[in-house]
C-alpha cells in the first residue's frame, strides 16, 4: 500500500526533509537488495520517465534509464537535437507539453533557473539530473554509499578538496539537512559564491591538506567541469597542490572513505593509488546512483510505501 503525496519536485538537495531522506534511503536498501537477488520490483508499470539532456552524460542517463525499466516503466531520452528546446521553444512551453505526456521528468541542463521554470510549468514531478549550481542526485547517492559503509553521516566531517562547483553546493545543503560538518578547500579564484550558501556547517581552509585532517570522508571532483573547458590550462595551474593523494588521506581518520563523482583524471585531482586504493568507494558510489534514483522516483510518484 502507498500513501499518495502531492506533486513534489526534486530540484536541489534542500527540497527534502531529513525524514524524507531517511525514508528514501530505507527504500533504496530494499530496492537494491531486490535487484541483487533478481527479485522483480515493478511498482511503475505503464509509467513513463522523460529524460531531457542539454548536457551530455554517461552515469546519469544509464542510471535513470535502466532504473525506470527495472521499476517496470519506460524511459524516453531527449536531447536538444531531438526536441524543440534546441530550436528555441520556451522552457515554460516545454514543461507544459512534456508533462501532459508522461509521469515524471528528469532534466540535465545549465542554469538552475531553467529547471525551476520548467518545474513551475510541469504537471508531474521534475528531478534535477544536474545543473551548473546543483547536483543533488549525486550527493544523495554519495550519502547512501556512506550509510552502507559507515552508518549515519550525522556528526561526521566531510572534506571537499577542489572547485566550488555544483557538487560542493549540494554537499553544503546536505550538511544542513543531515547535521554533519564540511571542511572546504578551494584554490584562490575558485571560491564559494556565498549567495548559494545557506548553512554555517562548514570551515574554509587555505591548505587542502589541513581540510583533510580528521575527516571521515574525503571528496573531490575534476578540476575542469563540463562547460568550463576553455579554462582548462588556467585551472591546471591554479589547482596545483589540490590533488588528493596518500599524504592527504593519511591526515583523515584511519577508516576515512574517498569519493569522486567521476569521470576522474588520475594524476590531476586524485592520485591513482587513492582512487584505486582500499579507501576508495567510487564504484559503489557510481552504482548507487541507480538504486537511490529508483527509490527517489518511486517516492515522487507513489509516496510512502508501507510493506
Amino acid at each position: 500500500m502507498s500513501t499518495q503525496n502531492q506533486i513534489k519536485h526534486y530540484l536541489q538537495f534542500s527540497d527534502f526533509t531529513l525524514e524524507e531522506y531517511e525514508y528514501v534511503i530505507r527504500r533504496a536498501h530494499i530496492i537494491k537488495r531486490k535487484f541483487k537477488n533478481y527479485e522483480i520490483h515493478h511498482p511503475l508499470i505503464d509509467r513513463t520517465l522523460v529524460m531531457v539532456f542539454e548536457k551530455n552524460s554517461t552515469r546519469t542517463r544509464l542510471s535513470f534509464e535502466a532504473g525506470m525499466h527495472q521499476l517496470g516503466g519506460a524511459a524516453i531520452y531527449l536531447n536538444t537535437r531531438d526536441s524543440q528546446l534546441g530550436r528555441g521553444e520556451p522552457v515554460e512551453d516545454a514543461g507544459q507539453v512534456m508533462s501532459r505526456m508522461c509521469d515524471i521528468i528528469m532534466v540535465r541542463t545549465f542554469g538552475q533557473d531553467i529547471i525551476e521554470r520548467f518545474a513551475a510549468n510541469s504537471r508531474v514531478p521534475v528531478i534535477n539530473g544536474l545543473t551548473n549550481e546543483h547536483h543533488p542526485c549525486q550527493v544523495f547517492a554519495d550519502i547512501f554509499t556512506f550509510y552502507e559503509h559507515r552508518g549515519a553521516i550525522s556528526g561526521k566531517t566531510v572534506a571537499w578538496i577542489g572547485d566550488a562547483n555544483n557538487m560542493l553546493y549540494s554537499w553544503l545543503q546536505a550538511a544542513e539537512v543531515f547535521g554533519f560538518h564540511l571542511n572546504v578547500s578551494t584554490p584562490k579564484g575558485y571560491d564559494l559564491d556565498m549567495s548559494l550558501v545557506s548553512t554555517d556547517r562548514f570551515t574554509l581552509f587555505e591548505n587542502p591538506s589541513d581540510a583533510c585532517a580528521g575527516a571521515h570522508l574525503v571528496n573531490t571532483d575534476v578540476w575542469t567541469s563540463m562547460g568550463y573547458e576553455e579554462e582548462n590550462a588556467a585551472r591546471l595551474k591554479a589547482f596545483d597542490g589540490w590533488i588528493v593523494d596518500s599524504a592527504k588521506m593519511a591526515r583523515a581518520t584511519p577508516d576515512a572513505l574517498f569519493m569522486h563523482c567521476l569521470p576522474a583524471h588520475r594524476g590531476e585531482e586524485v592520485s591513482a593509488d587513492v582512487i584505486d586504493g582500499p579507501q576508495s568507494v567510487v564504484w559503489d558510489e557510481a552504482e548507487n546512483r541507480l538504486h537511490i534514483q529508483k527509490a527517489l522516483i518511486e517516492y515522487l510518484l507513489l509516496g510512502r510505501i508501507e510493506e
